[in-house]
Protein backbone atom coordinates (compact mmCIF):
# COMPACT_ATOMS: atom_id res chain seq x y z
CA UNK A 1 0.00 0.00 0.00
CA UNK A 2 1.07 3.63 -0.70
CA UNK A 3 0.47 7.02 0.52
CA UNK A 4 1.25 9.81 -0.26
CA UNK A 5 1.45 13.07 2.04
CA UNK A 6 1.43 16.28 -0.35
CA UNK A 7 2.57 19.89 0.36
CA UNK A 8 2.76 23.00 -2.23
CA UNK A 9 6.69 22.67 -1.97
CA UNK A 10 7.10 19.41 -1.24
CA UNK A 11 9.84 19.52 1.52
CA UNK A 12 9.27 21.04 5.55
CA UNK A 13 5.35 20.23 5.74
CA UNK A 14 4.62 17.26 3.66
CA UNK A 15 7.64 15.76 5.35
CA UNK A 16 6.09 16.42 8.96
CA UNK A 17 2.57 15.29 7.07
CA UNK A 18 4.68 12.04 6.61
CA UNK A 19 6.15 11.04 9.82
CA UNK A 20 3.12 11.91 11.54
CA UNK A 21 1.09 9.53 9.36
CA UNK A 22 3.82 6.62 9.79
CA UNK A 23 2.82 7.40 13.44
CA UNK A 24 -1.06 7.11 12.77
CA UNK A 25 -0.67 3.97 11.00
CA UNK A 26 1.64 2.42 13.56
CA UNK A 27 -1.17 2.52 15.77
CA UNK A 28 -3.83 1.30 13.33
CA UNK A 29 -0.59 -1.75 12.92
CA UNK A 30 -0.80 -1.01 9.14
CA UNK A 31 2.14 -1.02 7.07
CA UNK A 32 2.44 1.36 4.06
CA UNK A 33 4.98 2.77 2.63
CA UNK A 34 4.65 6.82 3.27
CA UNK A 35 6.26 9.96 0.07
CA UNK A 36 6.36 12.78 1.01
CA UNK A 37 6.07 15.20 -2.20
CA UNK A 38 4.64 18.70 -3.75
CA UNK A 39 2.38 19.76 -6.39
CA UNK A 40 4.78 19.15 -9.32
CA UNK A 41 5.41 15.80 -8.08
CA UNK A 42 1.86 14.21 -7.30
CA UNK A 43 1.22 13.43 -10.68
CA UNK A 44 4.13 10.60 -10.81
CA UNK A 45 4.83 9.73 -6.93
CA UNK A 46 0.59 9.23 -6.34
CA UNK A 47 -0.07 7.45 -9.62
CA UNK A 48 0.19 4.02 -8.00
CA UNK A 49 -1.02 5.47 -4.06
CA UNK A 50 -4.44 4.41 -2.33
CA UNK A 51 -4.56 7.54 -0.17
CA UNK A 52 -3.13 11.30 -0.81
CA UNK A 53 -2.69 13.34 2.22
CA UNK A 54 -3.22 17.17 2.04
CA UNK A 55 -4.62 20.41 3.17
CA UNK A 56 -7.91 21.42 2.17
CA UNK A 57 -6.14 24.43 -0.32
CA UNK A 58 -4.34 22.04 -2.54
CA UNK A 59 -7.02 19.32 -3.48
CA UNK A 60 -8.00 21.27 -6.73
CA UNK A 61 -4.34 21.40 -7.53
CA UNK A 62 -4.19 17.40 -7.36
CA UNK A 63 -6.07 16.34 -10.33
CA UNK A 64 -7.21 13.30 -11.92
CA UNK A 65 -6.37 10.17 -9.71
CA UNK A 66 -7.99 7.07 -8.47
CA UNK A 67 -6.36 7.33 -4.71
CA UNK A 68 -8.68 8.27 -1.95
CA UNK A 69 -8.07 12.37 -1.04
CA UNK A 70 -7.95 12.71 2.55
CA UNK A 71 -7.90 16.66 4.38
CA UNK A 72 -6.01 16.79 7.04
CA UNK A 73 -6.60 20.15 9.00
CA UNK A 74 -3.51 19.61 11.66
CA UNK A 75 -0.72 18.31 10.28
CA UNK A 76 0.45 17.58 13.64
CA UNK A 77 -2.75 15.73 14.88
CA UNK A 78 -1.55 12.12 15.13
CA UNK A 79 -4.93 11.38 16.98
CA UNK A 80 -6.85 13.02 13.51
CA UNK A 81 -4.37 11.22 10.97
CA UNK A 82 -5.62 8.07 12.95
CA UNK A 83 -8.76 8.29 12.20
CA UNK A 84 -9.24 9.47 9.05
CA UNK A 85 -6.35 7.01 7.43
CA UNK A 86 -8.46 4.53 9.72
CA UNK A 87 -11.92 5.88 7.89
CA UNK A 88 -10.02 5.90 4.60
CA UNK A 89 -8.59 2.30 4.60
CA UNK A 90 -10.87 0.40 6.91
Amino acid sequence: MKIVALCGVGVGTSAILKVNAERALKRLDIEAEVTATDIAGVGTMGADAQVILTSSELVAAIGKTNADIVVIDNYFDVDELTAKLETALG
